[in-house]
């Protein structure tokens, strides 16, 4: 048995002198100081809210099954929404402007540039999330036309904007036009 426990002494030891001899202190260093600050960091990630496009699901009360998509703010199609992200707050008690009541707007938002097909101009559109509920669940858009990747923000639609209000809850989005473009 102790013969043994000698072989496996050596092996353990020659493995181990290979080991440090092919990398040095400053890369187990490294790679631990990577674990660590990317373990700290991971939680404070924004989260990817977008979902499978299933498309405006309702329909403003009134309006003809045959209307331009591009003209009702209850459609996906709906121009000020080519860069929209989430829950369309016209469905969830809100309007293309304002939060629905009990809600607030994210202190922070993503913007994108759509074109208006009546005056043939583009605009600058500010999408705010409204935080302090649950998610909605009425009339998912995801539309990601001229998205940037996540490391450009101010123009990545699937960040929870909410982060930065005292409620992180994202609840539906607003479409504000700020200027033209």
């Amino acid at each position: 048995m102790r013969s043994l426990f000698n072989w496996i002494d050596r092996r353990t030891e020659q493995r181990l002198r290979q080991v440090a001899h092919s990398h040095g202190r400053r890369s187990l260093l490294a790679r631990l100081g990577v674990a660590l600050v990317g373990g700290a960091v991971l939680p404070m990630l924004p989260f990817d809210r977008s979902g499978q496009f299933m498309g405006a699901q309702a329909a403003e009360p009134g309006k003809a099954p045959g209307a331009k998509a591009h003209d009702d703010p209850m459609q996906c199609e709906y121009w000020r929404y080519c860069a929209f992200d989430g829950y369309l707050c016209t469905c969830c008690g809100g309007t293309l402007t304002q939060c629905p009541p009990g809600t607030e707007a994210s202190k922070v938002s993503w913007v994108g540039t759509c074109l208006n097909p009546k005056d043939g101009r583009h605009y600058l559109v500010s999408y705010n999330d409204c935080c302090g509920k649950g998610s909605c669940g009425e009339c998912l858009c995801n539309n990601n036309e001229r998205e940037r990747p996540g490391y450009r923000l101010g123009v990545h639609n699937d960040i929870n904007w909410c982060m930065a209000n005292t409620s992180s809850m994202f609840h539906c989005t607003t479409s504000v036009i700020v200027g033209v473009a």
